[in-house]
């Protein structure tokens, strides 16, 4: 072996994991997160940084052609392993790091020799699933078919702007292969300049079953008559809320931050008591509130009033928050701190407490569908940049647009 593949092989140690969830893989994706910091390992942002994709949940067959594209915007040696079922992370994950030291090694011959094979392990459900592949693609849309492209960009168009001018036009689709974003969320956006002119919200298929969304599962539960403790249920919004603020604070580049919500998310979910995470609970929730520079980096965007939210069917932290982002994440934190006091709580949640992190779970549309439908309004006139910011202070729940047939599994 020589010293380049001596690099590359330990360099393989460690591979740069880029997690993508589908619809429906909510725990999956937060075993791989948590088995990707057990390991020490960093986490990508984008394909290029990427040495391993690990794809959490089951995908659709329309699915093919937008995973196949992250997986060639990789660098050599590209590997692809698809995770359905959290026990299987950890040696998933050890699997692929050997898989991608041998490849290292010899990275041409394994691309001459593997570029088409498929190898399935199947073992209580997980499958992995490589290829080497090279090559350059954006990762962030989902489709360009329905507009001209050259050399594999899109052609702007002419559209008018709010002083009837005429400018160029970009339809611009974001999403579902992107990190810290929705699990299947699409928003296709209409851009002049560096402004939204227009958005159209999509998402890929929702699994139906018997599956309960993951984060409304107590209440929904409860509502199934099953006694459910006012504990457990403060405990899932607390970690929903610190997902989604670690998610948010993820997008604006505090990472350290948002890796400590998601390390407390995680000891919540484990069952660490009140007394073992209150503290570093704390500690952390008073760091982010006292961040200057992240108030003036999200303060005034996608301004939402309480009786806007109101009218279009927004409930939960939206409509109590009552202004812009850096609002609806100090909702999520005053949600957190108030909730870790409750849960030790043996109390039974009752029919007048079905109010879910994201808002009530006694009506028709489930709380994310009005998320998702007030999207295009806090999204036109914003600029592009501010797009995810906004949409992650909102933090929809794709899941809970999911049919739910049969008894829930506990």
């Amino acid at each position: 072996m020589d010293l380049r593949g001596i690099l590359r092989r330990t360099a393989m140690q460690r591979p740069a994991v880029l997690a993508i969830a589908l619809p429906g893989a909510t725990e999956v994706r937060m075993a791989v997160e948590a088995g990707v910091r057990r390991q020490g390992w960093p986490m990508a942002g984008a394909p290029a940084a990427a040495d391993l994709l690990v794809v959490c949940g089951f995908p659709e067959p329309g699915d093919a052609e937008w995973l196949d594209g992250i997986e060639r915007s990789m660098p050599e040696p590209a590997l692809r392993i698809l995770v359905q079922e959290t026990e299987q992370v950890a040696h998933a994950l050890d699997i692929a790091r050997r898989d991608l030291a041998d490849r290292a090694v010899s990275p041409g011959e394994a691309d001459a020799g593997d570029q088409q094979e498929v190898v399935r392990g199947e073992t209580g459900g997980h499958r992995i699933d490589h290829e080497a592949h090279s090559g350059h693609m954006d990762h962030m849309g989902h489709d360009m078919h329905a507009m001209g492209e050259v050399a594999g960009l899109p052609m702007a168009e002419r559209g008018d702007d709010r002083d009837e001018l005429r400018l160029d036009q970009l339809h611009v689709p974001i999403g579902p292969g992107l990190t810290d974003w929705p699990a299947g969320l699409i928003l296709r956006l209409t851009l002049q300049g560096d402004v939204v002119q227009g958005v159209d919200v999509d998402h890929l298929p929702v699994p139906s079953g018997p599956r309960l969304p993951f984060w409304d599962e107590p209440w929904l539960w409860a509502a199934q008559g099953e006694e459910i403790t006012r504990g457990s249920a403060a405990r899932r919004r607390c970690a929903s809320h610190l997902d989604s603020a670690g998610r948010l604070l993820a997008v604006v580049g505090w990472d350290d931050a948002a890796a400590r919500c998601r390390r407390l998310r995680d000891e919540l979910l484990s069952g660490a008591s009140r007394e073992k995470i209150s503290a570093d609970l704390r500690g952390a929730l008073r760091r982010v509130e006292r961040s200057r520079t992240l108030r003036w980096s999200i303060a005034g965007l996608g301004e939402l009033s309480s009786s806007r939210a109101r009218a279009a069917g927004v409930t939960g932290p939206a409509l109590a928050a009552d202004g812009d982002a850096y609002d609806r994440l100090r909702m999520w934190l005053g949600e957190i701190g108030r909730g870790v006091e409750g849960l030790d709580d043996e109390r039974p949640l009752t029919p007048d407490e079905l109010t879910g992190p994201r808002g009530r779970l006694d009506g028709a549309p489930p709380p994310s569908r009005a998320l998702l439908d007030i999207l295009p309004e806090l999204l036109t006139g914003a600029e592009f940049a501010c797009a995810r910011i906004i949409v992650a202070s909102l933090d929809p729940d794709i899941e809970e647009l999911a049919p739910v047939s049969g008894a829930a599994h506990v």
